[in-house]
């Protein structure tokens, strides 16, 4: 392989990185727990944009439990997200993992 084709081989990932890391921008996932009665919204950069709570969830007896279930419907959107960007960055990089990328 010629220098010349491995240096437009390197251009073309790097465009397709970008391409990936504008849909990462823009991406939101929602994961959830209790049956989806709380949901997070998470960014394709793993922020967490917004919470919902259904009203029947939430007992004034038990906030130990609602605790648990907002942070299981986080933890559910961060692993939906990290599983989104890895599959992304598998289709450009062919599976090799590349230090520093995302």
């Amino acid at each position: 392989m010629s220098y010349g084709n491995m240096a437009k081989m390197a251009q073309q990932m790097q465009a397709e990185l970008a391409r990936v890391q504008a849909e990462l921008d823009v991406l939101t996932i929602e994961g959830t727990a209790g049956g989806g009665m709380v949901k997070a919204v998470v960014t394709g950069h793993g922020q967490v944009q917004s919470v919902s709570i259904d009203r029947d969830v939430v007992d004034p007896d038990d906030v130990e439990m609602l605790q648990d279930l907002v942070t299981a419907a986080i933890n559910d959107g961060l692993h939906r997200v990290k599983q989104t960007t890895e599959e992304k960055m598998a289709r450009v990089t062919g599976g090799m993992n590349i230090p520093g990328v995302l």
